[in-house]
């Protein structure tokens, strides 16, 4: 029978399905079932096991099957392969699991704030403040709903946080602990048949992340390019998308008091223009400023009755008069808060915009050897983009003695299933078609590497921003670095000259040139090694660094 009729025919014979209640009832549930408890301010806060204080990639799988297998790239390692049988296995003990609950919790949003292509999700749980959660992300269901693509197909997701699967039935099919046990947890999606299965994994991002995989992986069937990015609008309506990895600056850069924010995190570039996925945020929280980030502090601490807020604050440290502290990481450094997109001041209510005239790769180069601001033509874009590069610091990692160079393909491996010249080609195309201009902004080192240069200055970024943004830096002159095949703006308003040149600022010019030479080599290895194999264009692989 097919598991999504299976699903229904669960909630239809279960004793108590509390299905779409009101907002309020899930934050006062979630409070008498004891899955959380009122913080300062009114927003609630959560605690979840030490295993799922964040995702655990090893245990997201993918069913793989002959017909549709050409449609993943099984060659990423964050794409694990599974069975039908064993996805179907899980499947059935959830369902008995569900079965012995005393009660569940149903809610229908969507992901996707245009229409045409919003992919319902039904979500079946057990605690009502995941539900709370997807009324928080995921957008209230349309009534043009029956315009979408996905409007007879949408997605189901059957979520059990806190049971544990019995691994002793799963050896040889679910991962290997470095113990020798077989995992008894599993985040599981099966894109042909729209369904997915969480049992064990209580991290709010499992949820939000599987959905996202999901829309990465329909929406290129529709013309749609899925993108792992934040969005903003100027007053005259342009848009801009910055994608970067996480310590690159994107969630400070995009946050711009002179424009409003579609969303910060996920959205899709369709011949209509850009709509956010999601309804709300789900923000990092570890020393989070009240001052410095006043937006998303204030986002999640304001004061309401609890009844009304609904904020959730996940891991973080809290004391026993309601008191945070977010920056106490004893218990991890990724404490989180998920919240409505509306408690933000300056945003555009529709999640939905233009076409992009700019988009900015976003990059903290701790190796200090790249300019702070270069434009790309269309294919340095597209491998800027396969390569999704950034770096980690020394002393972050036990072992990091030196910069670290890192590598997440389209700013978001793990979330990126379909062959990698899908996403390229895409990009290329529509840059290509709606006349949009790409700049990779440098948000880390100048005058040499971590512990010898600086970070480049946050004002001096913004004005680069600001100036790629404005359309400024189209009519300066540009100089070509040879090296990373960069084109490299001579003079930028208020930005001294003399650093847009990274070489410029170190004192040590030998050292900046075998500094350079061995980041250049890395991103040759890396492509070659990531892409080898690939359908990737001469033209595109000439403009990889190092080659």
């Amino acid at each position: 029978m097919d598991l999504k009729i299976k699903l229904s025919d669960a909630v239809k014979v279960h004793k108590n399905i509390l299905s779409n209640i009101e907002r309020k009832k899930m934050i006062q549930d979630a409070l008498d079932n004891k899955e959380a408890i009122v913080a300062e301010g009114g927003a609630l806060a959560t605690w979840t096991p030490t295993e799922s204080t964040g995702r655990s990639p090893k245990d997201t799988v993918i069913v793989k099957r002959t017909e549709s297998e050409k449609n993943v790239d099984w060659t990423s390692p964050n794409n694990i392969p599974i069975d039908k049988e064993t996805f179907d296995m899980i499947f059935e003990d959830a369902l008995k699991i569900m079965s012995e609950k005393e009660k569940m919790y149903v809610t229908d949003r969507v992901v996707g704030a245009d229409s045409k292509f919003a992919l319902p999700v039904k979500t079946v749980t057990d605690q009502s403040l995941m539900a709370l959660f997807t009324d928080n992300m995921f957008r209230p269901v349309p009534d043009e709903i029956e315009n979408s693509v996905f409007h007879n197909n949408g997605f189901y997701l059957l979520h059990l946080p806190y049971n544990k699967l019995d691994s002793s039935k799963y050896k040889g099919r679910l991962r290997q602990m470095p113990n020798g046990d077989t995992s008894n947890m599993a985040v599981a999606m099966d894109f042909d048949r729209r369904i997915g299965v969480i049992v064990g994994s209580a991290y709010g991002g499992s949820v939000k992340k599987m959905l996202f995989t999901v829309m990465n992986y329909l929406l290129p069937f529709e013309g749609v390019l899925p993108l792992h990015c934040s969005a903003n609008e100027g007053d005259k309506g342009d848009s801009a998308l910055l994608l970067g990895l996480s310590g690159t600056g994107k969630t400070s850069l995009s946050a711009d008091s002179t424009r409003a924010l579609l969303g910060d995190d996920e959205h899709g570039w369709s011949n209509e223009g850009i709509a956010n996925f999601e309804y709300g945020c789900y923000a990092k929280m570890i020393d989070i400023h009240p001052v410095k980030e006043k937006d998303i502090f204030d986002a999640v601490m304001h004061k309401d009755n609890y009844l009304n807020h609904g904020a959730i604050i996940e891991n973080a440290m809290i004391y026993p008069n309601g008191i945070i502290d977010y920056f106490d990481d004893r218990f991890t450094p990724n404490s989180r808060a998920s919240y409505p997109l509306r408690y933000l001041k300056n945003i555009k209510e529709s999640s939905t915009s233009g076409h992009p005239t700019t988009i900015l790769f976003l990059t903290a180069d701790a190796y200090g050897v790249l300019p702070p601001v270069s434009q790309l033509n269309t294919d340095q874009a597209m491998l800027w983009f396969l390569m999704g590069y950034t770096s980690k610091l020394a002393g972050t990692e036990t072992g990091v003695t030196e910069p670290q160079a890192t590598f997440s393909r389209f700013f978001g491996q793990p979330f990126m299933p379909s062959n990698p010249d899908i996403y390229a080609d895409m990009l290329g195309e529509k840059m290509a078609k709606f006349n949009t201009k790409v700049f990779l902004i440098n948000t880390g080192w100048s005058g040499g590497a971590y512990g010898t240069g600086k970070r480049i200055d946050i004002t001096l970024t913004r004005a680069m921003v600001n100036a790629a943004l404005s359309g400024t830096l189209e009519n300066v002159e540009y100089e070509h670095d040879e090296l990373f095949h960069l084109n490299i703006p001579k003079t930028c308003p208020n930005v001294p000259s003399e650093i847009l040149f990274a070489r410029n600022t170190w004192e040590d010019k030998d050292a900046y040139d075998k500094t350079a030479k061995k980041l250049a080599h890395q991103f040759s290895v890396n492509f070659d090694k990531s892409y080898g194999t690939k359908n990737i264009k001469e033209s595109i692989i000439k403009e990889c660094p190092g080659k």
